[in-house]
């Protein structure tokens, strides 16, 4: 089990990861964005994991059955 002393570390770490994270993003140009959409879209082809128009449908039909239980 995790100490109080040792979860508070373990917190303080990952705020130090997500700040340099977020500036690292920040500080990229919009070319080197385009060329990570790119890989991240290539990568996803690779994989198979192409969208299907009859995926977006249920999608959507998922959501109207739930806006019509909750009401909305």
């Amino acid at each position: 089990m995790m100490t109080r002393q040792e979860a508070l570390l373990f917190k303080q770490r990952w705020k130090y990861v997500n700040e340099f994270t977020n500036e690292e993003a920040r500080q990229k140009t919009v070319a080197e964005r385009l060329r990570d959409l790119e890989m991240l879209y290539q990568f996803g082809q690779e994989m198979g994991w192409t969208r299907h128009e009859d995926d977006e449908q249920q999608v959507w039909a998922r959501w109207n059955r739930l806006r019509e239980k909750a009401g909305v």
